[in-house]
């Protein structure tokens, strides 16, 4: 049906609609605090990811959304994140993707580009800076933090990189 202040075609399921309103206040639009991410996510050796949207956050049912830091210099192991799709933005440095069966496929990205990560592909994210550290925005299309680390033997050897965060101190 078309309305003169709608003129396309598409059903009108909004709140005032229903029966029983929704409460928008606490089912709205959240804003998460850049310094109030969770690190209590799944983990890859070389890399500290942490959450800002999921299902335990805000409720979140089809995506996960946070950030991830490479320390410079560093490699993480090969890994995937199964049936998921992953976009990576690039905020800050130079990323180097490795992927493929033996992480054979090379390519770069800097500062505001986009990564795409299809479901299975294997791969490996490299800080291609010996100084900086790179800062990037991770999306994934669903709420779950699937990562599945593999024993694969990488063209550029993952670095032991400690895990420092407010919680785990540098020895």
């Amino acid at each position: 049906m078309t309305h003169p202040d709608h003129p396309h075609d598409h059903a009108h399921n909004h709140a005032h609609d229903d029966a029983q309103a929704i409460d928008w206040k606490t089912h709205g639009v959240k804003v998460i605090p850049g310094d109030q991410l969770d690190a209590n996510t799944a983990q890859t050796p070389g890399m500290n990811r942490a959450a800002a949207i999921n299902l335990a956050r805000v409720g979140a049912q089809k995506i996960w959304a946070g950030t991830v830091h490479i320390h410079a210099n560093a490699k993480t192991g090969a890994h995937h994140h199964g049936a998921l799709e992953s976009v990576i933005y690039v905020l800050k440095g130079k990323a180097r993707m490795r992927w493929g069966d033996k992480l054979e496929y090379v390519a770069e990205a800097g500062p505001g580009d986009f990564i795409f990560v299809p479901p299975y592909v294997p791969h490996q994210e490299i800080n291609a800076s010996s100084d900086e550290t790179l800062e990037c925005v991770l999306v994934r299309s669903d709420n779950e933090a699937v990562v599945v680390n593999l024993e694969i033997e990488p063209v550029e050897k993952p670095e032991e990189v400690l895990w420092v965060d407010p919680i785990h101190r540098a020895p």
